[in-house]
């Protein structure tokens, strides 16, 4: 059995401007709006699954073609997407403490989706290289769902970027407020062994956001239950297959209990 995929069947691209930036945006489904914010290197076979899946489930998706050719598979075309990612000024990738310029174009994006969609606002859900931007979406209140998906922002190559949550001290401070004042809560996900997406950056969140922070790691060490490799990393697309039981889909159905209970 093999990673659910899908194409972009269905998918309605219209380009949408904000905070200095336009980027083509995929929409499809009907109910409360869901960022999905593409891994690298791009809107992949992989996360156009996750986001049939989400339509399929009643949500309205809308997801930003930020890197790469939608649609594409992923193959060896991904290093240089990757490479382009890594040096772009709206990223940021190695900063820490960044406030980086993508969050506020993600903000207006939720926004502009909450204004056009049912329900109680939106989530976001970021994924890899753009993991931190889920979280750095909630500073804007039309956030109430915010997944972090194997954040990997600042590229953990030294201690300090490995701790660094993915957002500025100022956006994460206005996460916690709102996660006391509002009951804001945020989602993360990982697995144990992933070096990219580091412990101690889960550690630093858990410490900033206490409660309001849930945390599902999933197993990855020698002789996981799950079968996974120690190198396994996207937990809401490569690594899924749709049987009952198996880690990474038990953590895509808490991901869409999360989006109800959050969302309407």
């Amino acid at each position: 059995m093999t990673a659910p995929e899908s194409d972009l069947t269905g998918w309605a691209a219209t380009p949408f401007t904000a905070a200095g930036f336009t980027y083509d945006v995929y929409r499809k489904g009907e109910g409360p709006g869901v960022v999905l914010i593409p891994e690298m290197p791009g809107l992949h076979p992989g996360v156009l699954a996750l986001g049939d899946h989400l339509v399929d489930n009643g949500f309205t998706v809308a997801a930003p073609s930020l890197f790469g050719v939608p649609g594409r598979p992923v193959g060896p075309s991904a290093l240089p997407v990757l490479l382009k990612g890594c040096v772009a000024k709206e990223f940021a990738a190695f900063a820490t403490n960044a406030d980086r310029p993508m969050a506020h174009y993600l903000r207006a994006l939720a926004r502009d989706l909450a204004a056009a969609t049912p329900g109680k606002g939106v989530g976001v859900i970021g994924q890899c290289f753009t993991g931190g931007f889920a979280l750095a979406a909630a500073v804007d209140d039309s956030v109430l769902a915010p997944v972090m998906s194997q954040p990997s922002l600042p590229l953990p190559l030294t201690p300090k970027q490995r701790r660094d949550p993915g957002v500025s001290e100022e956006e994460l401070t206005e996460v916690a407020r709102r996660a006391a004042e509002e009951g804001l809560c945020v989602m993360g996900l990982r697995f144990s062994e992933d070096p990219m997406s580091p412990g101690a950056r889960f550690a630093t969140l858990k410490n900033q956001l206490g409660d309001a922070f849930e945390v599902i790691e999933i197993d990855s060490g020698k002789g996981n239950p799950g079968g996974f490799s120690r190198m396994a990393h996207s937990v809401l697309t490569d690594t899924v297959r749709e049987v009952d039981g198996q880690p990474a889909y038990e953590a895509r159905k808490r991901v869409v209990e999360f989006l109800k209970s959050r969302l309407t």
